[in-house]
């Protein structure tokens, strides 16, 4: 099962640490009373307008479809920079300075920084648990501590693979089930032509790695009473740093550019990449590439073998009521119908081309047909589907999460550089880690093996 974490425990952890770490040098957003003030219930009859800031496109047609059913309460959604683009750092400075709007998008990773920081409210206060059966069972894990809702799922990104269909069938390959079979089709590729290559190892960002560290059965961090546990040395993610320290150093994975970037995309056109490990929201990314409508399919995640499990999530954000919203019923509300509702999915997939839904019912009527870029494949319902449900619950995402991203990533950037093994960049970025949670006024133990 996710490990929870109490409000108890995420003020031992330090909330001087939880301050600087949204606002540096200043008090913590919210303040400490965020989620003991008492429930005031809407004027009946009273006329109000919830602000959403994300940066979700053209989120306001969604907003849009709520506000001609509820005249009542009205929904202004704002646009932000993307969460580590600046739209974080706007959302703490606006809740420290006792405004900011009613919902905020955050990302599921970034959450436990927000609730240590004061900078949610609890929804459960609100009857959030009422709707627990209507959401994907690891989202709602990653939104719950302790018995508390400190926002709601809002999309995901299961995995899977999508695969150029002639590329493979020139040389007579299936997609791979596992990732040892990856590596023997990776080897085989590569000698197909000099620039080729079946997928790409993005060195520049450990979300990738991350994701493939969990699909193994990794667990990197672990509220235990009043600290936190870090193994970033675990036999699987050891695994799979050793996997692609082989796969690297046998120059049968590109390092040279990431999935979706203008290299790819010129490579991808040219036949010279023949597949992308990717999530589902990769699929409107994949269309883009010029000249593949009919030539691409989508099929399961490799597995590491006998363990970890089917799939794993890349990305994904939730909803959350922010600290100093004076409607947080309604705001919920919103964002249930907004998620949950077939006429709110429909709306976001349409308008704002969101990731896989959470809902655990309903994955959009346009998800639900056959795809014609994608030759006619119902990739959705017989790949997505699947793999959004075959996913570690082991997981928990921690309060220094970006910071933990950043120091892995500078470390894999050596190993292109000057050939520091990704296993010793796992040592070391785990003594900066640990070190940092120290820093913070956070109390952690490392585990070393």
């Amino acid at each position: 099962m996710m490990h929870s974490i109490s409000r108890r425990q995420a003020l031992a952890f330090g909330m001087a640490g939880a301050a600087s770490l949204a606002l540096a040098a200043c008090a913590a957003p919210g303040g400490g009373l965020v989620n003991s003030r008492p429930v005031i219930p809407a004027v009946p009859g009273e006329k109000i307008t919830l602000t959403y800031w994300a940066w979700l496109k053209d989120l306001q047609k969604v907003a849009d479809v709520w506000n001609a059913q509820n005249p009542l309460v009205q929904v202004e959604a704002v646009w932000i920079p993307g969460g580590n683009a600046g739209g974080y750092q706007k959302m703490y400075s606006a809740i420290a300075a006792g405004g900011g709007p009613d919902i905020g998008q955050v990302e599921l990773r970034q959450l436990p920084e927000f609730l240590l920081a004061n900078g949610v409210v609890d929804l459960s206060r609100y009857g959030a648990d009422q709707y627990q059966d209507r959401y994907d069972a690891g989202l709602w894990q990653q939104v719950s501590f302790n018995g508390s809702v400190y926002a709601i799922p809002q999309d995901s990104g299961p995995m899977a693979f999508y695969y150029q269909r002639e590329l493979f069938e020139q040389i007579g390959a299936t997609p791979p089930t596992t990732w040892d079979e990856w590596a023997l089709l990776a080897a085989e590729v590569r000698q197909t032509g000099r620039q080729n290559y079946l997928d790409v190892f993005p060195v520049g960002d450990a979300s990738v790695f991350t994701a493939y560290a969990t699909q193994a059965g990794a667990a990197w961090f672990r509220p235990d009473g009043d600290r936190w546990i870090v193994d970033m040395l675990d036999p699987a993610t050891l695994e799979v740093a050793a996997f692609f320290d082989r796969a690297i150093d046998a120059d049968i994975v590109n390092t040279g550019y990431a999935a979706y970037s203008p290299p790819w995309y010129a490579a991808a056109a040219a036949e010279q990449v023949y597949g992308v490990t990717g999530a589902s929201w990769g699929d409107a990314l994949v269309q883009s590439i010029s000249g593949g409508e009919g030539k691409w399919g989508v099929a399961p995640m490799q597995t590491w073998g006998d363990t970890g499990f089917g799939s794993t999530y890349l990305g994904g954000s939730t909803s959350a009521v922010l600290a100093n919203s004076k409607h947080p019923k309604e705001a919920l509300d919103f964002i249930t119908w907004m998620t949950t509702s077939p006429e709110g999915i429909d709306a976001m997939i349409a308008n704002s081309g969101i990731g896989w839904s959470p809902a655990s019912d309903y994955i959009g009527a346009a998800r639900a047909e056959p795809s014609a870029w994608f030759s006619g494949q119902n990739y959705n319902e017989e790949v997505f589907a699947p793999a959004a449900a075959d996913q570690s619950l082991d997981w928990t995402w921690a309060p220094l999460t970006q910071f933990a991203l950043n120091t892995l990533q500078d470390e894999f950037r050596l190993k292109v550089t000057s050939g520091q093994s990704l296993v010793d960049s796992l040592v070391k970025a785990q003594e900066d880690i640990i070190q940092a949670f120290v820093n913070k006024g956070l109390r952690v133990e490392g585990v070393r093996r």
